[in-house]
């Protein structure tokens, strides 16, 4: 009786099959959860990310989301530079499940062995990278081995209020000019005005520049123009928003995040140039949850979380041909960042060696006792 019973329950469902053409239900387009998934997170733990606030994977629709597909809490601890990662991994170590460095820093990473290497076949979004990213040199160790998933890129150029520029900003030199005093706010950071000054002095390799006291000099004459030095997305919009600055230099992320939330801003790559970079995603070494953390870097790389951060709060340009060709033809990351002219404009941020981050650092504190 028990065997004629299943018998009749499988002829059901086959013809259940038949009369919906044999086609299964299509899936949702975010990740979804598998036996696999299951397996590996089987009691919710604690998933521990090193990112910036605000940037794209504290966002509520992924902590719901992927917290829900794998069990997980998500919990974020926080930089103001990408040094911190640096710190928090040599004495934290076995402590974080994945991290988001510049390439720059993720070649530092894997010199002092703080990440694992990465197995891009477990990757279902791996093959959809551009080329350009998926065979960047600095992801790689001598033997080939990948240390980074590249996420997004952009540019730290400048950002100014529109209401204040109705015709806008065509020079790096506007952070300098004397008419703009008392309303720039710039970045924290040695790496990021070191560079602006050597391009704002007319020198094409900034990260060899050709004179370093006369980069010094020009910093010293920009602090005169500085209302305050920002260190947080933030920090910068808050500023922003209450007029106490109407332009500094900023993210391109950023911006668009900004925009979207109703600030007159608007976003430029001077003439002169700008800061590039990439960051990535990576595994620390000796990661707890090894198996959920590349569930983590494939979701990261997905168009799905991308076009949703995109649409939801802003995001910079992103890794793959799908997103991009996603975006409408005006958007600020398909229009202006798909540009070759912009493109070719921009300086990207190179790995230094720690006598020249020492030398630079040391500058930057001397000219920051100067304000």
């Amino acid at each position: 009786m028990m065997k004629y019973k299943a018998l009749v329950i499988l002829l059901l469902v086959v013809l259940m099959l038949s009369a919906c053409g044999g086609q299964a239900t299509p899936q949702p387009l975010a990740p979804v959860a598998t036996a696999e998934s299951e397996a590996t997170a089987p009691e919710r733990f604690t998933l521990r990310v090193i990112n910036w606030n605000g940037y794209g994977s504290d966002e509520p629709f992924v902590l719901e989301q992927f917290g829900k597909l794998y069990n997980v809490k998500i919990e974020h601890d926080y930089i103001n530079s990408e040094e911190e990662i640096l710190t928090k991994l040599r004495t934290s170590p076995a402590t974080y499940d994945v991290i988001l460095p510049n390439v720059a820093y993720l070649r530092i990473a894997m010199q002092e062995g703080l990440v694992e290497p990465i197995d891009v076949a477990r990757l279902q979004n791996w093959e959809k990278l551009l080329p350009r990213f998926k065979d960047l040199p600095e992801l790689r160790d001598e033997a080939g081995a990948v240390y980074g998933v590249p996420w997004v890129w952009g540019a730290t150029a400048i950002a100014y209020n529109t209401e204040k520029f109705p015709n806008g900003i065509d020079s790096i030199q506007a952070l300098w000019d004397p008419s703009n005093k008392g309303q720039v706010g710039i970045f924290d950071s040695f790496e990021d005005e070191i560079v602006f000054a050597g391009l704002a002095l007319g020198d094409k390799t900034p990260y060899q520049p050709d004179d370093l006291q006369a980069v010094k000099q020009k910093l010293l004459e920009l602090m005169d123009n500085v209302k305050t030095l920002w260190a947080s997305e933030d920090e910068f919009n808050k500023l922003f928003a209450n007029g106490d600055i109407t332009l500094g230099n900023y993210w391109s992320g950023a911006a668009a995040r900004a925009a979207k939330m109703g600030l007159p801003m608007a976003f430029v790559v001077p003439p002169e140039g700008a800061l590039g970079w990439i960051d990535t995603w990576a595994i620390p070494k000796d990661a707890p949850h090894k198996d959920i953390a590349y569930k983590w870097l494939d979701y990261m790389i997905s168009s799905e979380f991308y076009l949703t951060w995109d649409n939801t709060a802003g995001a910079p340009a992103p890794t793959t041909q799908a997103s991009l060709d996603a975006l409408a033809e005006d958007h600020f990351n398909r229009a202006v960042m798909g540009n070759p002219e912009v493109l070719a404009r921009l300086v990207f941020m190179e790995t230094m060696s720690p006598e020249t981050r020492e030398e630079w650092n040391r500058l930057w504190e001397e000219v920051k006792a100067s304000q």
